[in-house]
């Protein structure tokens, strides 16, 4: 229920203020279980992705933006909750396989899920590898796979900026669903794993014409900050 709350109240505002355009919006399922996979540019993603579809999206994030305390942890909470987001653990091991089933429950009931197979927001505006959960959810679930392109959200909004910039159109490219039929049960193979999403993040590469790194995106922070504080220093 707060998520249409939230979608009413917003939806209007945002479409005023910032004009956000869809493309290919026909390809995603009008009812039944469908994995939209995105890149991930910027935290204006969480606004702009869902906003023209009909359907609640839900997604998956870390658990702490659920436990925080006091009026900004409240307020966490409640924005999240309020955008369809689900509460995992994303410490690796055993709570990765927690996520997997939490996704597949989603699934399980009808519902769209929206992952980000990059894992965490692109540092720098490219494309980077993407982890291959989002291929186990696809082959175990056998839900088909939309790819979903954020567009000029990384230019409006860029990791450290708390407000989008004014007179950037975002928007978001819903390509046609990807099909993986030929793997089915083929879950535990780690080379099919890599092939389906090597194969995910090529569609998103396609429809968001930016640039693939073939390295994860959060090893790449990892390398730009270890580079910055040598140039600092």
């Amino acid at each position: 229920m707060l998520y249409w709350v939230v979608k009413a109240i917003l939806g209007p505002i945002l479409h005023i203020v910032f004009r956000p355009w869809a493309e290919g919006v026909e390809n995603v399922p009008k009812q039944g279980p469908a994995i939209l996979a995105g890149n991930h540019l910027s935290f204006a993603d969480h606004f702009f992705g869902p906003l023209n579809l009909r359907r609640k999206v839900i997604s998956l994030g870390k658990s702490d933006y659920f436990t925080g305390r006091g009026i900004k942890g409240y307020l966490s909470r409640l924005f999240f909750s309020g955008v369809g987001t689900v509460p995992i653990d994303r410490s690796g091991g055993k709570a990765s396989e927690a996520a997997l089933r939490t996704g597949l429950r989603v699934l399980g009931e009808g519902h769209l899920l929206g992952i980000y197979p990059e894992g965490t927001r692109s540092p720098d505006g490219r494309l980077y590898k993407g982890k291959t959960g989002v291929a186990r959810l696809a082959l175990e679930s056998r839900a088909p796979v939309i790819p979903w392109a954020m567009i000029h959200t990384f230019e409006m909004m860029p990791p450290g900026q708390h407000l989008p910039k004014r007179g950037i159109r975002p928007g978001v490219r819903f390509g046609k669903p990807l099909d993986f039929s030929r793997y089915y049960g083929m879950e535990e193979d780690r080379l099919v794993l890599r092939a389906v999403t090597d194969e995910i993040m090529y569609a998103l590469m396609e429809l968001s014409e930016q640039e693939y790194v073939d390295k994860y995106a959060a090893s790449a922070k990892v390398e730009m900050e270890r580079e910055a504080r040598a140039a600092g220093g």
